[in-house]
């Protein structure tokens, strides 16, 4: 490791879990917290003390303060693309003129809803969701979260390209009591063009007579969306500053307001302002998202830890950590730093996991006793919704004893009943799954992900890695006899067809 600012991480000799628990009996006091009807606890990591002060002292040597002030006054925190980053202006923070604009878009916004609901479109039973990457892994997780016991319509989300995938999602639905809602921010996306054409096929065929008076458009580009022949009655934008694995505050969660409510949606957005407030006002030591970034950095950077679980013990988080794998692999897997020089530090470690008792009995065993240094991350709900027997409980019980488990280890003569502990953990438990305590979660890894971003010097906010795969596919639909393609483009196409 380089660089002064992590010199007295490097050098600190790290305490088995176990003696620290011994040693700092004030231990789970410093390292646990409650924050928007949310229980936070690393004391299961290897932070200690002196590592959160060195974690600290190296977040305000590597600027974390002003950036922080600059993402929520609506500076340029996004220099590769000269950018703010605006998701936060949907949560009334940023520039007086941002906040203003996403007032207004989310009025708009409203109004159609409003319109929907009170029978504009006739009888209307589904949505068609349409986009890829944050234009659906958001919504989705939204939908699936809060949609037992509060959805009203049927709702499938399609993303993929594969024909497969769009069978599955119009199968449930009716094609004559069906919306579409195609999102796109520059509304040029391939693969939500294809599957709106499809989409729009399938509502003809279905015996609507204008089917493009079913689309509803949500874009950054809403002449775009004109061009393709929606109207703007039903042409909702969000801001050109607001990147897709963050847009699920503005208009891109249409689908969500109509499927769950507008009050929840709302309160969405209030318990998420919520999580905003304390990142930005909270100092260091007691602050949610930037203790869980320092635990990410120790074990990615001192010890080379290549990967971090999720393990969400509630079904209705079952897209957490398909969503978090976005969020936290296109925002921090980068390998140069804003300057342009090489990082010469692992970035982002990959994001995986599973759900509850289902993951324990396919991937628990690595974890327990493989050779690699995986911190887990155990996210539960306090309150049972359902009440069916002893269920709930036990499933608390699993991941308690998952975590504990992990720290404490079995030692035996025979090494394959032999468990070395010493594993870390942390455990997020909400005290019940709702709008707000979605949104305060959602708003925590985010800022827990930019923290990690601006200790590493990097741009959590642009993704060109995504680009070069899909401008290869593109030019290999065309000849390469093509002239217009310039030599490199050419060669690339004749190396991927070899």
């Amino acid at each position: 490791m380089s660089g002064a600012g992590w010199k007295a991480i490097e050098d600190h000799q790290l305490r088995p879990l176990a003696r620290l628990f011994e040693e700092e009996p004030d231990r789970l006091s410093r390292l646990a917290l409650e924050v928007s009807g949310i229980y936070f606890d690393w004391s299961k990591t290897h932070l200690d003390a002196a590592l959160v002060d060195a974690f600290a002292a190296l977040a305000d040597q590597s600027g974390l303060p002003a950036a922080r002030d600059a993402l929520f006054a609506g500076g340029i925190v996004n220099p590769t693309e000269n950018r703010p980053a605006e998701h936060v202006a949907e949560r009334g923070h940023g520039s007086p003129d941002a906040v203003a604009l996403a007032t207004a878009r989310r009025t708009r916004m409203r109004a159609l809803v409003d319109a929907i609901e009170a029978g504009a479109f006739g009888d209307v039973t589904g949505i068609l969701h349409i986009g890829i990457g944050g234009s659906v892994l958001g919504p989705a997780l939204l939908v699936d979260a809060l949609g037992p016991g509060r959805a009203r319509l049927d709702v499938s989300f399609l993303s993929n390209i594969d024909p497969q995938a769009f069978e599955q999602a119009v199968e449930p639905l009716d094609p004559a009591t069906t919306l579409v809602v195609a999102v796109s921010k520059t509304f040029t996306t391939i693969e939500t063009l294809s599957n709106l054409a499809a989409g729009l096929n399938w509502l003809r065929e279905g015996g609507v007579a204008d089917p493009e008076g079913r689309v509803i458009a949500v874009t950054a580009a809403p002449e775009a969306a004109l061009e393709a022949g929606i109207d703007d009655s039903r042409n909702l934008q969000f801001a050109e500053g607001i990147g897709g694995r963050y847009s699920l505050w503005s208009s891109v969660s249409v689908t969500v307001a109509l499927a769950v409510g507008w009050d929840a949606f709302e309160e969405m957005l209030e318990g998420a302002a919520a999580m905003d407030r304390h990142f930005r006002f909270a100092e260091p030591r007691h602050n949610a998202p930037m203790i869980a970034a320092f635990a990410d950095l120790l074990y990615a950077q001192k010890l080379k830890a290549q990967t971090r679980a999720v393990f969400p013990y509630d079904e209705r988080l079952h897209l957490l950590v398909p969503y978090l794998q976005q969020l936290e692999m296109e925002s921090n897997g980068k390998s140069a730093r804003i300057d342009g020089q090489a990082l010469g530090r692992p970035s982002a470690p990959v994001t995986w996991g599973g759900v509850g008792t289902d993951a324990q009995h396919a991937v628990f065993q690595l974890l327990h006793q493989g050779t690699a240094v995986i911190p887990v991350e155990f996210v539960a709900v306090a309150e049972d919704e359902v009440g069916l027997g002893d269920h709930h409980r036990q499933l608390l019980l699993n991941a308690f004893g998952q975590g504990a488990a992990l720290m404490f280890g079995q030692a035996s003569d025979d090494p394959h009943h032999s468990y070395p502990g010493d594993r870390p953990s942390a455990t997020i438990l909400l005290d019940r799954l709702d709008p707000r305590s979605l949104g305060a979660l959602i708003a925590f890894y985010e800022h827990r992900t930019v923290t990690n971003a601006v200790l590493l010097g990097i741009n959590p906010f642009d993704q060109f890695g995504v680009e070069l795969g899909k401008q290869i596919a593109q030019a290999l639909g065309q000849s390469d006899e093509d002239e217009s393609l310039d030599p490199s483009t050419r060669a690339l196409i004749q190396r991927a067809a070899i």
